[in-house]
């Protein structure tokens, strides 16, 4: 009874084992037809038993179910292509022929999964992928975090752009060195591969052609300007102090950094230091109208309207169809007004008040003409500007200028039609 009861276990095992086999094999012949939900199919009915397999069908295992979740290697979901990675890992561990071949094949997929979410500007999806894949090159392939920290920012998850960030710098990477790209025979579009031996690789499947390679300059400097500004952006300033005069440091010549400098201490409220490093900044791009109008609206900010009305009249020079500047060259002239308009109001009726008035009357109205050439320049440009038109009109109206107030009335009255 009992050598029964051992010819059946016996039999069991070897029972097991061929349906386990023939699973293997049916998912190996899915696979070679493209039918990869069939070959998944198969492997989870053969996984279901996998610790009674020898080592050879456990290796042929690991192999397959690596090809069945990369697929075409196109439009893969990243838990798939973890999938992928970790039964490609578990092949090579066992010394499975390809098995290598495989795992760059799903960094390969990752990648070129990135920058398709990239160009859809799905972010968060397109740094999992390369952090995904700097992990799976055994955190060597550091560009890729780079790119992942860059991702996350752009998704707005400062938090993890700044781990990723603040890991390369620990690491002195430079980033400094060589891009492998090759063109999709498909698309006829040339693509970024994650490494020398990923386009060595895609070439001779003859699914990419034409190789060819770039020099890409260090990117320490970028690394400590993004740093600076996310803590400028969560406005943790003392770290932001800290990590822009670092990233500031690694690119002397960058005026965009320096004005992204100026602008954080702006927004601390420090605007004295905003105006001394804009026009360190001015003194670098004298003939950039954006960087004067910037300074202009700060110097307006801290009641220095003389110094505003140089730095407008410098961008409307340089930029004459900046109309903001224009507009804000109106607001500095007629915010003289007020002054005048107090003091005629405290006069009283003697014949050197009236005379006073008089005075104040004719300086009131040098300031409607001093804004009125701003404010045509701004309605020739764009007659659609309500509020320019308007502001014109009452201007005319204290000149006593009829024709013109019958103008202005006309066009408003076009703009409500």
């Amino acid at each position: 009874m009992k050598t029964n009861i051992l010819t059946l276990a016996l039999s069991f095992l070897a029972m097991t084992a061929f349906a386990q086999k023939s699973e293997i094999k049916d998912a190996e012949d899915a696979i070679e037809d493209g039918n990869y939900a069939q070959a998944k199919t198969q492997l989870n009915k053969a996984e279901q038993l996998l610790s009674e397999a020898n080592d050879k069908w456990t290796e042929r295992f690991y192999l397959y179910k690596g090809q069945a979740y990369l697929g075409s290697g196109e439009n893969v979901s990243l838990e798939d292509l973890k999938t992928a990675a970790a039964a490609y890992q578990k092949a090579a561990d066992m010394g499975a022929d390809g098995a290598e071949d495989g795992l760059i094949a799903v960094r390969n997929s990752l990648v070129q999964g990135a920058i398709a979410d990239q160009n859809a500007q799905e972010f968060e999806n397109a740094a999992d992928k390369l952090y995904t894949s700097y992990e799976l090159s055994g955190k060597t392939d550091t560009i890729h975090l780079y790119y992942a920290a860059n991702n996350a920012v752009q998704a707005g998850d400062y938090d993890t752009g700044l781990e990723y960030l603040n890991t390369l710098n620990e690491i002195g990477y430079d980033g400094s060195g060589t891009e492998y790209y090759a063109v999709n025979t498909e698309t006829g579009e040339e693509e970024l591969m994650g490494s020398k031996e990923q386009q060595d690789l895609m070439v001779k499947t003859n699914q990419y052609k034409d190789p060819s390679e770039r020099k890409i300059p260090s990117k320490k400097g970028d690394i400590t300007s993004l740093i600076a500004r996310i803590y400028v952006s969560q406005e943790k300033y003392e770290e932001a102090e800290e990590a822009m005069e670092a990233a500031i440091s690694a690119n002397p010549d960058d005026l965009e950094l320096k004005q992204v400098q100026a602008n954080m201490y702006y927004n601390m409220g420090d605007k004295e230091k905003y105006n001394e490093i804009m026009e360190q900044v001015v003194e670098q791009a004298p003939d950039n109208a954006s960087l004067y109008y910037n300074l202009g609206v700060n110097s307006a900010d801290l009641g220095n309207n003389d110094k505003a009305m140089q730095y407008y009249q410098k961008a409307i020079e340089l930029d004459p169809e900046m109309t903001d500047a224009k507009l804000n060259m109106v607001a500095v002239i007629l915010g003289k007004e007020r002054e005048i308009i107090d003091e005629m109001n405290n006069l009283g009726m003697s014949k050197e008040d009236n005379k006073r008035y008089d005075e104040l009357q004719e300086q009131r109205n040098q300031i409607y003409k001093d804004a009125i050439p701003y404010l045509e320049e701004v309605i020739e440009n764009k007659p659609s500007n309500i509020e320019a038109i308007r502001t014109a009109k009452n201007i005319y109206t204290q000149l006593g200028n009829e024709e013109k107030v019958a103008e202005m009335d006309a066009m408003l009255e076009n703009q409500q039609q």
